[in-house]
Order: C-alpha cells, then structure tokens, then sequence
C-alpha cells in the first residue's frame, strides 16, 4: 500500500505549541530512545486547550463518530477531544486491563514487545473513529490499535498524532491508512 494521505490540515501555530511544549528525554524507558515527554503541554493550560481544540477539529473534518485514545499517553488527548465534540470515548488499552470480551493484538516497539486490547462490543459496524496518540514512532502501537479498531467492525476514520517521528517510519507501517500529525521532527 502507498502512504497515507493527509485528511486534514493544522496550522503552523498549533504546530509551534506541540514543539515548544514537548520535552525530550534521552536514554528513557531503556538506553538509546529520545523520549518525548507531553507533561510539560499538559501543564500549559492555553497550549493544551488549543491542541484539543485542533484534534477536535481534526476530528470533525473525518466526521468522527467516536474516539479512541491509545494507553497512557493517547488517554489524555482523546478523552477531552471526545467530550468536546460529543462523542464516545474509547480506550485501547494494555493487555489485561480490561474486563473481557476483548480484542487483542500484539506487536513490536522499538524497544521490546507489547499488546493491546479494545472492548470489540463498544463499537457499532462502520462506525467511523478517529484514533488518537501522542507520538508515531516506529508505527507498532499505532498499527496495532488501528487494526483492533479494523476487527472491530469500524471505520478507521484518521489516525491523529502530536508529533510524528518521520526518521522512525512509522507512516510506512500505516499502510494507507489515513494520518494527521500536528507536528512532524
């Protein structure tokens, strides 16, 4: 499959609080990954308001009918996106944190192996979502989360990031699937 198109468009100033609002920590979880820490975003009331903002309108414009934030991280973005625009939330979360039925998948990150799950019988058949996270790196847990959605019976509507990591190529694992980075390093 060909990369994925943009579905929506953010605004360099959007893009400026995303860069001056993320910290990077070097050698955290494990030796050799640059860490890209949102706290510092979070703490700024006016960025992450208008960061939310700029999701929901993203949101908006792939006409969204529901939202799923990928664990941790993605839970901070997704569920304040989601209440303003008056959708459902949901959370694609770590194996076995979820009461069952779930759906499961595993994938690799940079550093080591993962699994998530998604509670398959939240989602309406071709229900469109817009899946929500803070940073595409490699592309393992976006992939996975969106196949979940995919298994699900929904409609991936976009996959939306705050930064995307282009030297990691985590676009390419997308496979065609639709991605709006409000800023790219």
């Amino acid at each position: 499959m060909s990369a994925p198109e943009p579905v929506a468009t953010v605004g360099a100033d959007v893009a400026a609080l995303v860069d001056a609002g993320l910290r990077t920590v070097p050698d955290f979880p494990s030796p050799g990954v640059l860490f890209r820490d949102m706290t510092p975003l979070l703490a700024d009331a006016r960025a992450f308001a208008a960061v939310v903002g700029a999701l929901a309108q993203v949101a908006r414009d792939v006409g969204a009918e529901a939202v799923a934030g990928i664990e941790a991280r993605g839970f901070m973005l997704a569920a304040p996106v989601a209440e303003r625009c008056g959708l459902a939330f949901w959370p694609v979360r770590k194996a076995g944190k979820l009461p069952g039925p779930v759906l499961h998948r595993t994938y690799d990150l940079e550093y080591g192996t993962a699994a998530l799950e998604l509670r398959g019988d939240l989602v309406r058949p071709g229900q469109r979502v817009l899946v929500l996270d803070d940073v595409l790196a490699t592309g393992g847990t976006a992939r996975a989360a969106c196949e979940l959605v995919e298994e699900a019976g929904a409609h991936l509507a976009a996959l939306a990031v705050l930064l995307e990591l282009t030297a990691l190529g985590g676009r390419a694992r997308l496979e065609g699937r639709p991605l709006v980075a409000l800023s790219a390093a």
